[in-house]
């Protein structure tokens, strides 16, 4: 019999053996998961109480469903469908999308983490600094159905066929809302933009 180290099965793998009722398969599988999940739903909320929450009603619907999951499917986009789902309804509830987005907190997550390169000018970095934050907080004031789709694709790098079947809506509906969300950030990046060069003209 084949020996498989566990760092080396797939999370499909990991799943069966957590059917065959292998005791430590699920706390691997949160190992594996809970950084981009926290990530998702911090991105998606703003609120770090909110995030943790989430990641804790992810994981306890991923336990719960876990009979339902079909092995021959990737468990990434079914369990992103879970977290994303139970984000949406929590921004319903809150009736507002509230906060910025940070950078991920740790290498658990989907985005690398951003190294400052200190070779590079001062001033140079202090420019791409507030780039980045000026994005993520024009990405956090997107409408739900567009920062989803964001995130999903440009954060943890999911295909249009992937996040079509998280939100089950059709791969155009997909697009389009993809479209349109870089409409609204370049429409407010160059807002934003335009009015900091008039301050820096007016400044004495």
């Amino acid at each position: 019999m084949r020996l498989v180290h566990p760092h080396t099965q797939t999370d499909e793998e990991l799943v069966g053996r957590i059917r065959a009722g292998e005791q430590d398969g699920f706390t691997r599988l949160v190992t594996r998961y809970e950084g981009k999940i926290y990530n998702l739903a911090y991105r998606m909320l703003g609120n770090r109480e909110e995030a943790e929450d989430i990641t804790q009603e992810t994981f306890l619907h991923t336990f719960r469903a876990l009979g339902s999951f079909r092995l021959e499917e990737r468990f990434s986009p079914w369990i992103y469908k879970i977290a994303s789902n139970l984000c949406l309804d929590r921004l319903r509830k809150l009736k507002h999308s509230a906060g910025s987005l940070d950078a991920p907190l740790g290498p658990d997550g989907d985005m690398p983490l951003q190294v400052a390169d200190w070779s590079s000018a001062p001033d140079k970095l202090y420019e791409e600094s507030e780039v980045r934050a000026d994005t993520q907080e024009a990405i956090g004031s997107l409408p739900p159905k567009y920062k989803v789709v964001v995130v999903l694709r440009h954060m943890h790098d999911l295909s249009y066929d992937e996040i079509a079947r998280i939100l089950g809506v059709p791969q155009g509906t997909v697009k389009t809302r993809l479209f349109r969300a870089r409409e609204i950030l370049r429409r407010k990046l160059e807002r934003l933009y335009a009015q900091a060069a008039e301050e820096v003209k007016a400044a004495p």
